[in-house]
Formats: C-alpha cells, structure tokens, sequence
C-alpha cells in the first residue's frame, strides 16, 4: 500500500483571508518555508472573494501581488483541513490527493461565518444568509430585477444590499434589529476612523430602518413576501428574495480541536485566546483574524502582521504593529456594543419553527433538553450534513448551550485521505 505524502514546512498558515496574507507577508523576508492553505479557490477569504460577479478592491489585489512576490510562500487553494493525525501536523485534502503537512509553527487565521437564526419560513427557497447572498452574486448568481429584503443587525447589512443593488436587484427595505439611538451613535464614533466614516457614507440607503426585526417569511415554493415588526407595528413586504444576517461567528473548530484556550463564555461568541504576541495558549500556535473576534479586515490584516513576524522571532517588528491593531480592537468594541442583538431576538422561533435544518427538528423539541449533548442524542439535532455549524451556533444563542470540541474529520473527506491516518510516513516532499 502507497503511503501518504508527508511535507514539511517551516510556518504553516490556515486561512488565505486578509489575516492569513499579512501573516504570509510579513514572516517571508525570514526566508522561512511558508504554506498558506485555504479552501477557496483564490486568496482573499470570505470579504475578498473573488468570482465572476466579484469586483476586487485594490487591497485584494496588493496583497495578493504581495504573496506572488515571495518565492518562498506556496499557497494551496481549494484545500481543507480533514484531521490532525499529530501536534504537529494536519491531514490535508484538496481535489486531487489528500497528504499530511507537517508544520514547526502553525498561524491560524480560520475567520468567521455568519450566525444564522431561526424564525418562521427561514426554510424557505430565497433566505440565505447577508454574506451567503454577496458570495451567491459574486459567483454569477443572477439577481437583476429581483426584490430583496435585508435583515439582521450590524454593517453587513448594507455592504450585502450594496452588492445586490450593484447585480441589479432592487433592494425594498434593509431592516436593522438595533435602535435609531445605538446606530446614531455608531455613526457619530466613526470620526475616530475616517476611512470607515467615507465608506458608511457610499453604503447609506433610503430603504435602512432601525429597531425593525424579522418576523417571519411567506411563499409557496419559495419567498413571497416577509414580515417586518417595525417598532410596535408589523408590515409585510412582498420580495423574492431575503439576506438575514445577526453577526459573526469566529471559526474555531480548529483551534478547539487542537487544545487552544478560548475566550470566556460571557464575552459574547467564544473566540481562540491570544496574547499579546497573537499567540494561543499552545506553544508554536498563533492566531489572528477574526477567529480571534470580529472587528473587520483592517484589524485582521494587523493582527497578522503581528503574529507572522511573532511567529518567526521578530518581535521587535510584532511590536511596532501594536498601536494600528489597538486602534482597530478599538473599532471592533464600538462595533459590538452598537450592534448588539437584543434579547427580542430570541423571541424569532415558534414552536413549529426548525432550529435543525438537517434533522426538521423543530424549537418545542429542544426547548426541554439539558444541554447540547442531550439535543443530539435524543433529538438529533447536529447530527446532519453541516454537522451542527448552523443549529449549534443557533442553540448557543437560544439557550446558552456550549457544544463540545470537535472530533475529526473536520470536514467530509475521501476514504483514502481518512486511511492515511493509519499509514507509515511517505515520501518527504520539502518546500
């Protein structure tokens, strides 16, 4: 039997988005062998998305250019992380072959995915997320003539109806869950960061509303109509298509999986914990990005020049990135506290409403249970295709529920990538 392929390299990077290519960027003048791996098919992550409805922003394209420049970083696109056979390695698979990478410094930059809640209709054909609709439209979905609602809280909102409206679509109301009083605010703070003050001014929308929240969607086949609570009044809204988005939540299945410490529970949405330097509480583990918390691709981008000079002994270079990233923690903190969701949000479910789409467990069937655990075993909630990404992240904000660490695989993987946890090392293949 064939053994699996074994590379090595010296640093090893999870995550092609802002936070992963500052990391590659920064730590190459070293000269250390760097592998960037990512599962999309281009760099850039889910805010750089490339496609052929996607128009990059100048910054993409410098700092792809900047990756392209240094012969010593490779970057595996179109590449998942299955297991991690070892400390320090990752079972590796991309569309051709599965192998193991072994690493002496690993810098996670894992991102963030949206948290999607449950309301009435949200099954419907036409709900997507904010960004799962801007990721739709920038790979060629056809939009023009559409009517879209845009729901949820937070800027997303407006960047996801901004998009669509540039696809053609005519965008009939963006309903923001937080108050006129907290976005007045948020609005008057950006002074602090001119830049994000010059782009809310080109997002600004007649159709945005505030204190206004989803109730539930209407449709046969797919999306009608949706109803709005506006205030203390409700209004129903023919569309066709509606983007709900209620923030981020930091991708840490990684992070959990190999032992990193997290942030504490009453902070908001668990986040890999990292100190000063970026680095997590395992020796050679660093993390950056919005794996670490979300607060946009400004404060990505520098806490991944800190953790790739970090992570290649520069700390004199990591230091003097302190500030910038201060700055932009500082942005992410204004951020969450004028968005937060507030608690009429967990109010969205009916009894008959799914939390599990994968297993059509309904809200009245969790509402007894303990406890995570006891929602899988006995209800099977989790136990479909998205592995409890979706209903998890969901079950966390309703009912405070903490899942446990992630088992590999991580994501689904070919027999013969899985039988390579079993085999003897193979063939070095050395950057």
């Amino acid at each position: 039997m064939t053994a699996m392929a074994l590379a090595h390299c010296d640093l090893l990077i999870v995550g092609a988005g802002p936070a992963g290519m500052a990391a590659a960027v920064a730590a190459a003048p070293s000269g250390a062998s760097i592998a960037v791996i990512d599962d999309n098919p281009a760099p850039g992550g889910q805010i750089w998305r490339d496609g052929p409805g996607a128009s990059l922003p100048a910054a993409a394209r410098r700092w792809r250019d900047a990756l392209e420049r240094h012969a010593n970083i490779r970057v595996c696109s179109g590449t998942r992380v299955v297991a991690a056979p070892r400390r320090d390695e990752l079972l590796l698979e991309d569309a051709e072959r599965g192998w193991r990478m072994r690493w002496s410094k690993l810098i996670l930059c894992t991102g963030a995915r949206e948290l999607l809640l449950p309301f009435p209709g949200w099954t419907l054909p036409g709900v997507t997320g904010a960004g799962g609709l801007q990721a739709l439209i920038k790979a060629g979905l056809p939009v023009e003539g559409e009517r879209i609602v845009v729901a949820g809280s937070g800027p997303l909102l407006l960047a996801a109806a901004s998009t669509a409206r540039a696809a053609g679509a005519k965008v009939v109301r963006i309903a923001e869950q937080a108050s006129f009083a907290a976005v007045a605010g948020f609005a008057a703070s950006l002074l602090r960061w001119p830049g994000k003050a010059m782009q809310a001014v080109t997002l600004a929308d007649p159709q945005y509303r505030t204190s206004s929240r989803i109730v539930s969607a209407h449709g046969g086949t797919q999306v009608e109509s949706v109803r709005l609570l506006l205030g203390e009044r409700e209004v129903e809204i023919a569309c066709d298509r509606i983007a709900c988005g209620f923030g981020l939540t930091p991708n840490i299945q990684l992070g959990r999986m190999l032992g990193c410490d997290l942030t504490p529970a009453e902070a908001g949405a668990q986040a890999l914990a990292v100190d000063a330097l970026q680095a997590t509480s395992l020796p050679g583990v660093y993390a950056a990005g919005e794996c670490t918390g979300f607060g946009g691709s400004e404060r990505a981008l520098a806490q991944g020049t800190i953790a790739g000079y970090a992570a290649v002994g520069n700390e004199r270079a990591a230091k003097q990135n302190e500030r910038e990233r201060a700055r932009w923690n500082a942005f992410a903190a204004q951020l969450h506290r004028s968005f937060a969701l507030a608690p009429a949000i967990r109010q969205m479910p009916q009894p008959d409403t799914l939390v599990c789409r994968c297993e059509d467990v309904p809200f009245s069937a969790l509402a007894d249970c303990s406890g995570w655990t006891d929602a899988k075993l006995h209800r099977r909630c989790g136990m479909g295709a998205c592995q409890g990404r979706v209903c998890g992240d969901a079950a966390q904000f309703l009912f405070g529920w903490t899942p446990p660490a992630p088992r590999p695989p991580l994501s689904p993987a070919r027999i013969a990538t899985l039988a390579g946890l079993a085999r003897p090392d193979g063939d070095v293949d050395r950057q």
